[in-house]
Order: structure tokens, then C-alpha cells, then sequence
């Protein structure tokens, strides 16, 4: 297939492209059978039905990415009749590209049209859900020091701040700091933390928000009552995140944080360079000068004037 062929196809699928209220993209199944050289629509809805057979067998819901509608179409008459078409998403004209006819150039093009744009936008939504996970880490690193400094002003002293963090582990997972570090195989000398997913880290963080609150509002002075505190709401979480069906020590560990949060350093950019024209700017200046000696002259033409 020719360079300039490609670019048009290109073109024209994501020109067909629509979107809802809620900002869905979304293709007509009309549409797409014109694309993929498909005639006839009871042909075309045959490749539907594989489709949405196939999504059902990948564990996606069918009605997620098949939506049946009807619209209006214009008649020669002048009169309009309603007719049936069917909203697409981008994962449902992929697995119509797969279920059609790849002797069919169309078909053949929309096959890696819609993989290759199917795999960016699960590779964008990945990178979110990651920057969403150091995001999280970030703010429970913040929460701790809080916490931390919530313990030496109102305690006389942070020495215990690990002593109660640990506790608090404990009261999440049912299990020690070390038990959950060995279960996840944290390397030694690196925090849990840095290996829990997003879930987790929001609930430690809510936890030992919710254990700041109440240590200051209500004057704790020392580490078993803050220990008590911050076990009572790490019980507490654990209980809910139970009610949901989340069991906190049977979840498997997430990336290390530490790679989710590389990046590459963003270019150097070279400093602005001031690149002088020292003729004009003599020019500008002698013009300035005679300016200023002309309106000198002429407000002292009009002091004189005046006397």
C-alpha cells in the first residue's frame, strides 16, 4: 500500500471519528461499513456479530462498546425514514477490522489501523494510572512527615514515629511491616510503600490523615495514645476495604514506584543568546539624542517664549 493511500485511509477513519456528551470517541457502524468496502449492511452486520461475539469472550462487556441506535436518513423524496446503525468504540472496530475479510484492502488497513491505536490509548491509560501511583506515594511521603512532626512536637521527641507507622501496618494487613516486605519481596533498606498499589497507599495516607486530626484536636501526648489512634483508623480502613472485597495482604505488590516515576529528564535547553547589532543600536541612539535635543530646544524656545 502507497505512502500517500495510507495517509488518506488515515485521514479518513479518524475523520469519521465522533464523540459523545462525556467526551466517548465513538464511529457509526453505517460509516465503518463504507470504510471497510462492505455494500451491504446485512453483510456488515454479520462482521458485528463475530465481533461482539469475540468481545464477549475477552471478558468485555458487549453493550460497553456496541450501543444499537437509530437515526434519520434523507430519502430522494424529500421524506425521511428512521434506520438502524450501531455506535462503535475503538475496541469494537477493532475486533470488526479482525473479524473482516483481509483480502479486502480496507480491512487490512483498518486491522493495523485500529491495533496500533487501540495499544496507544491502553498505553496513555497506563501512563496515567501510574503518574496517579506516584502521585499517590508522593502524598502519603508528605502525610508520614506530618505525622512525624505531629509526634515530636507533641511527644517531646520522632523516635517513635517508625514504632507507630509499623503499627499501623499491622493493623492494615493483619501482618507485620517485615511479614508484607518478605511476602512482596521488598529489597532491604526500601520502604513497603514504595511497592503497594495506588489503593493502598490512599488508604494508609486516609488513615494516618484522619490520625494527625485527631492527635492535635485532641492534645495526645504521648506514643500510646497516638499508637491507639493510629491502629484504631487502620482498623478501620482494613474493615472497609473487607466490606468492598479487598483483602490489603492478598494484593499483589505494584512496580517499584521508583521505575514508575522515571523519566527521562527533559531536554537542556539552550540559554537565550542576546545577539546585539551594534551599528543599529548606535543608530537608535543618535536618533534618541537628536530627539531629545530637539524637544529641549523646543521647550526652551517656549520658555523663552513665555518670558
Amino acid at each position: 500500500m502507497e505512502t500517500n493511500q495510507i495517509l488518506m485511509l488515515t485521514t479518513t477513519f479518524e475523520g469519521h471519528a465522533q464523540k459523545t456528551e462525556n467526551e466517548v470517541e465513538y464511529w457509526l457502524a453505517r460509516d465503518l461499513q463504507v470504510l471497510l468496502g462492505y455494500t451491504e449492511w446485512r453483510n456488515f452486520l454479520k462482521i458485528i456479530e463475530k465481533a461482539e461475539t469475540a468481545c464477549e469472550g475477552s471478558g468485555h462487556r458487549v453493550a460497553d462498546h456496541f450501543v444499537d441506535v437509530n437515526k434519520m436518513v434523507d430519502l430522494g423524496s424529500g421524506s425521511q425514514r428512521q434506520i438502524e446503525d450501531v455506535m462503535l468504540t475503538r475496541y469494537a472496530c477493532y475486533l470488526i477490522a479482525q473479524n473482516g475479510d483481509p483480502r479486502k484492502q480496507e480491512i487490512a488497513f483498518a486491522q493495523t489501523y485500529f491495533a496500533i491505536q487501540t495499544r496507544r490509548a491502553e498505553l496513555i491509560e497506563q501512563r496515567l494510572l501510574e503518574a496517579e501511583r506516584v502521585s499517590a506515594r508522593r502524598k502519603l511521603s508528605d502525610t508520614e512527615k506530618e505525622l512525624s512532626h505531629v509526634i515530636y512536637e507533641q511527644t517531646g521527641g520522632n523516635q517513635n514515629f517508625a514504632l507507630i507507622r509499623s503499627k499501623g501496618d499491622h493493623a492494615l494487613f493483619g501482618k507485620s511491616t517485615q511479614a508484607m516486605k518478605a511476602q512482596w519481596q521488598v529489597p532491604d533498606g526500601r520502604p513497603l510503600a514504595d511497592f503497594a498499589p495506588t489503593i493502598i497507599l490512599k488508604a494508609k495516607d486516609f488513615a494516618t490523615e484522619i490520625t494527625i486530626h485527631n492527635a492535635r484536636t485532641h492534645h495526645m501526648r504521648s506514643e500510646p495514645q497516638i499508637s491507639n489512634e493510629h491502629v484504631t483508623n487502620n482498623q478501620a480502613v482494613r474493615q472497609t476495604l473487607l466490606n468492598r472485597g479487598i483483602r490489603p495482604e492478598s494484593l499483589p505488590p505494584a512496580e517499584d514506584v521508583k521505575r514508575s516515576n522515571a523519566a527521562s529528564p527533559p531536554p537542556r535547553r539552550r540559554p537565550w543568546k542576546i545577539r546585539t547589532n551594534w551599528k543599529a543600536h548606535e543608530e537608535r541612539r543618535q536618533t534618541i539624542s537628536d530627539a531629545e535635543a530637539a524637544v529641549s530646544g523646543v521647550s526652551a524656545g517656549k520658555r523663552l517664549d513665555h518670558r
